[in-house]
């Protein structure tokens, strides 16, 4: 149903190096469709020259400019914890926030991603083993993702992170909530892959501007599954490797779609068309 009546709105993400971001498009088409008028502007940190230490001005000056919502990504979503007034229940446990309501001077913090993660899973890989996952990268996605993959049941999840102390932190926090020994970090990357039923990548290797993989190739099994969060490009050489083998995989698109469903929902009030967003994301070509 059309809602022309409805007041503009103004979101944004804030973040590094975000100038490929299909998320503006895929929330003023949705929004249109919705009947509502939607200005989502992007505020890349690169382009600004800044760092997460400027986030407490870019929140403030987005509140003087009467936006609504935020999108917070790389290298803020932990960053931004401090500067809210409150948290969802799941933003509060996985540590990480990517979805900012703004409302009568109050900042709102959510994560989107971990559903969105956990529906494009249960889409794409429906029937897999999760009895061990390895997964990499304990940051901000990487908790999101780490909290979704328990709750749909994984049995063991082993953590790999450049930085072994917050791979350790992420680990004890899951195992806090999800119960002792579900979650651990891992110290032999050869050894917990060589009897993983799947991989899940949460760092930022293989992007555009981070290309390359994330493992020794050899380190992949064709018994295994793959599934990937960064999505530009669409198929990146950790799929292409996987694919290659005989794994099944998931890209990073579903995710992609699916936290954006959920934060045009906190944003606007209005239940998104899940379905009409995964097509305008596939139309818009992403390689």
């Amino acid at each position: 149903m059309k809602n022309a009546s409805r007041s503009p709105y103004l979101v944004g993400l804030i973040g590094a190096g975000i100038q490929a971001s299909r998320t503006p498009s895929m929330h003023e088409h949705e929004a249109a469709e919705q009947g509502l008028r939607c200005e989502y502007r992007l505020i890349d940190l690169e382009k600004l020259q800044a760092g997460a230490e400027a986030l407490a001005d870019l929140l403030k000056d987005a509140e003087a400019k009467g936006f609504v919502g935020l999108n917070i990504t790389y290298p803020c979503k932990q960053t931004v914890l401090a500067l809210l007034h409150e948290l969802s229940d799941e933003a509060r446990a996985i540590g990480a926030v990517n979805t900012v309501v703004l409302s009568k001077g109050r900042r709102v913090g959510h994560n989107t991603d971990w559903w969105g993660f956990a529906e494009s899973f249960r889409r794409g890989l429906p029937d897999v083993r999760t009895s061990g996952v390895v997964q990499l990268g304990a940051g901000g996605a990487g908790a999101a993702v780490a909290h979704a993959i328990l709750t749909l049941g994984a049995h063991k999840l082993t953590l790999f992170d450049l930085d072994a102390c917050r791979a350790k932190k992420l680990a004890d926090d899951l195992c806090a909530r999800f119960g002792a020994s579900r979650a651990m970090a891992g110290t032999d990357l050869a050894v917990a892959m060589s009897t993983a039923d799947g991989l899940i990548h949460a760092t930022p290797t293989g992007m555009v501007k981070h290309p390359g993989l994330p493992l020794p190739a050899e380190l992949l099994r064709p018994e295994m599954w793959v599934a990937e969060i960064v999505y530009f490009p669409l198929e990146t050489e950790l799929l292409r490797v996987a694919r290659a083998l005989g794994c099944r995989t998931m890209n990073g698109s579903g995710m992609a779609v699916f936290q954006a469903v959920e934060a045009f929902r906190l944003f606007t009030g209005v239940a998104p068309d899940a379905e009409r967003m995964q097509r305008h994301f596939a139309s818009m070509g992403v390689s």
